[in-house]
């Protein structure tokens, strides 16, 4: 089997994109993508040790607090080559507080590998990538892994992918004996088997498929011939004329309706015990798109608002997405890209359009997880990073100047949970700013504000370990100590009924006066809709100029709501009427009479207080069932279902994020230490009156 090398490479200043692949590992937290990943990496001449994330070895998990904490926090990305095929690989969290991470790298990949756990099957988070990749149209194939495990099956994860996921998979493959005795594959397609010989898995033999596992092969490649049949009417011909099909055109049947999203193609082994990972990374480069399979990218051109399409290719104009930044404290801050037409140079000028500014792109690198490779170009299809763009951030786009064009935004999640932070010492106070800066830089979903009323600086983020796992970066990267207080839960507010509201802000001084006058009508907005502004002034009684200041007025207001401070969302504010003096009218006053009409009309609709509801899935010993379900019923939990895990209960249901904090430790002392929870934002609710009034008396 021929490996392309670096060294090779190095001399090329351009690869074939028809033998790329830009590629995400994802899947839920402990389903082995890491692993899986290292095993890629190995088996395809990248490292020459296996690292593993127990021991916090694993190439791709770099950061400190990931080799500590054995989970990957940052999506780390390299190069590795198959054959003839070039590989571009990120490695994706699992851990839903940083889901975030997930979302970007969905956005610019062209494909994607989805692990599940052969005994744990599609959990919460394999919901919530799926769903990502689904928004993205990402065409996908999935790897059953940990079939050496006990309670492993292949067949009941591929039915929970039918009925938890709506997928359509295809199973390309079979185990070859079960749990501690897994042993190898058959491969549906090829109809040969595969034995692994040694502990790396580099020496496998192929034989014929052994006479106990024929019937199953048999009902199973007539399965997936069946359902070809049913995506490809070429199949379905040959299959209703009982033509013998090549294996070659089964692959290209399967990989057309990869590509369509009309099936999802199954793989399996196991990646700790190093079986079945070469014909994955053969499954990549046969049913995984190159960027020439992808349809043209589409984008807004902000002069004419028309949409313009961008085709993969070196001759077109450039079009690029910056989708991660992070600060490197040797080069200083590196901007990930991902080019979907044109080149980048290093040294060339290039033009933001999101922020109608000019950068210059002092280095490009690829990257291997930490470690860089200079480049002096990155061409149409491929991913890598820039040095030296200061003021271009994550969803920016970056093209050519005399055409450009806007991509479309990414959509982040609102974080859920906040706390204050304070510097230890006055040095500390210097490097605070500096620090939040980087950190939100580098994270869309961290938000830091300031408390005029507390003097304190509040960071926000998706959970306890989102928020523990910055403020350990602080120190490390930053050496900045902090000191911080207990999370709380981010409420928000809205209203329950449509009201009008009027406000007229009127100031008299020696001078010239203050004159803003604004008639409102409030009424309840669609879910995440935020607030939305609409202009109903006709025959000129507010001038056009004032509106602007008027909407800022509603969306200062809206920071901190009526009932307990916290952010206004979900609302819909028309702006009906109003006055203005010729004289004494400026926006300043427009806007402090939006403001003060906002406030008075979330009075009158009735606001309510909303909490952030968390899915949980809960999986404990049988004999902690009781105790678990009594403290969950406590935390005001809506249990949806109890199912059986070989010998374990699995809870799922909705708990309320302020009764979760501190369940680890709660949960580890009712299982002995046995039990294990995950959970992930799912919707905001309506607070309890009696959870209500302890809220709004803290």
């Amino acid at each position: 089997m021929k490996i392309l090398q670096e060294q090779e490479l190095d001399k090329m200043e351009k690869f074939d994109l028809k033998k790329t692949r830009n590629i995400g590992i994802i899947a839920h937290i402990d389903a082995g993508k890491t692993t899986t990943t290292e095993r890629i990496l190995y088996y395809t001449g990248k490292i020459y040790r296996i690292g593993e994330v127990d021991e916090g070895t694993a190439t791709m998990d770099w950061m400190e607090q990931e080799q500590e904490r054995g989970i990957t926090i940052t999506a780390a990305s390299t190069t590795c080559f198959w054959k003839d095929t070039r590989i571009n690989i990120i490695d994706t969290p699992g851990h839903v507080d940083f889901t975030a991470e997930v979302e970007r790298s969905l956005k610019v990949l062209d494909g994607a590998v989805v692990v599940f756990c052969g005994v744990g099957g599609v959990e919460p988070q394999s919901e919530t990538v799926w769903r990502q990749a689904d928004s993205y149209k990402v065409p996908r194939i999935a790897f059953v892994n940990k079939l050496d495990r006990v309670g492993s099956d292949l067949f009941a994860v591929v039915e929970q992918m039918k009925e938890k996921l709506g997928a359509n998979p295809l199973i390309l493959q079979i185990p070859i004996g079960a749990e501690s005795e897994f042993k190898g594959v058959v491969d549906l397609v090829e109809s040969k088997a595969f034995i692994y010989k040694d502990d790396e898995g580099k020496e496998f033999e192929e034989i014929e498929i052994p006479e106990e596992l024929k019937p199953a092969a048999s009902k199973y490649r007539l399965q997936l011939i069946e359902r070809l049949a049913e995506a490809d009417a070429i199949t379905l011909d040959k299959f209703v004329h009982d033509v013998g099909i090549r294996p070659q055109e089964l692959k290209e049947t399967i990989r057309h309706a990869t590509l369509n999203n009309k099936i999802v193609p199954v793989f399996c082994g196991t990646s700790l015990k190093n079986k079945g990972v070469q014909m994955l990374i053969d499954g990549i480069i046969d049913y995984l798109p190159s960027p020439l399979d992808v349809v043209p990218i589409s984008a807004i051109n902000p002069k004419t608002k028309k949409l313009e399409e961008r085709k993969t290719s070196d001759d077109e104009h450039l079009c690029a997405l910056p989708f991660k930044v992070i600060a490197d404290p040797y080069v200083g801050k590196l901007t990930f890209v991902r080019v979907y037409s044109g080149v980048i140079q290093s040294g060339s000028q290039i033009y933001n359009a999101t922020k109608e500014i000019k950068e210059r792109v002092a280095k490009i690198v690829q990257l291997h997880a930490n470690k860089q490779n200079i480049v002096d170009v990155v061409h149409a299809g491929d991913i890598a990073a820039c040095v030296g763009l200061k003021k271009t951030t994550t969803g920016d786009t970056i093209c050519d100047e005399d055409h450009p064009v806007i991509l479309e935004k990414m959509h982040f999640p609102e974080p859920v949970i906040f706390l204050a932070i304070e510097p230890k010492t006055k040095m500390d106070q210097e490097k605070l700013s500096l620090a939040l800066h980087r950190l939100q830089e580098e994270d869309p979903t961290f938000k830091v504000s300031y408390n005029q009323e507390t003097a304190q600086t509040i960071i926000s983020g998706m959970g306890e370990l989102h928020l523990e796992i910055l403020l350990d970066r602080m120190l490390r990267e930053f050496k900045v100590a902090t000191k911080a207080g207990k999370p709380h839960v981010a409420y928000k507010e809205t209203v329950t009924k449509p009201t009008k509201s009027e406000s007229k802000f009127i100031q008299q001084t020696g001078g010239r006066g203050q004159y803003g006058h604004v008639i409102f009508e409030i009424a309840p907005g669609e879910r995440n809709s935020g607030i939305n502004f609409i202009n109903k002034i006709k025959g000129g009684a507010i001038p056009l100029e004032y509106i602007s200041s008027i909407k800022k007025g509603v969306e200062e207001s809206a920071q901190a709501g009526v009932l307990a401070g916290y952010r206004v969302t979900d609302v819909e504010v028309k702006l009906v009427d109003g006055s203005f003096h010729e004289v004494d009218s400026s926006e300043f006053a427009f806007k402090m009479a939006a403001s003060l009409a906002f406030a008075d009309g979330l009075k009158k609709a009735k606001s309510v207080l909303l909490e952030p509801i968390m899915n949980i899935e809960v999986t404990i010993p049988d004999q902690f069932l009781g105790d678990v379900i009594g403290d969950l019923n406590s935390r005001r939990t809506q249990i949806k279902s109890i199912n059986q895990r070989t010998n374990a209960k699995v809870i799922r249901g909705f708990a309320p994020l302020a009764e979760m904090f501190g369940y680890a430790t709660a949960l580890r002392s009712l299982t002995q230490g046995r039990g294990a929870y995950t959970m992930e934002p799912s919707f905001y609710a309506e607070v309890p009156l009696n959870i209500l009034e302890k809220v709004i008396g803290k």
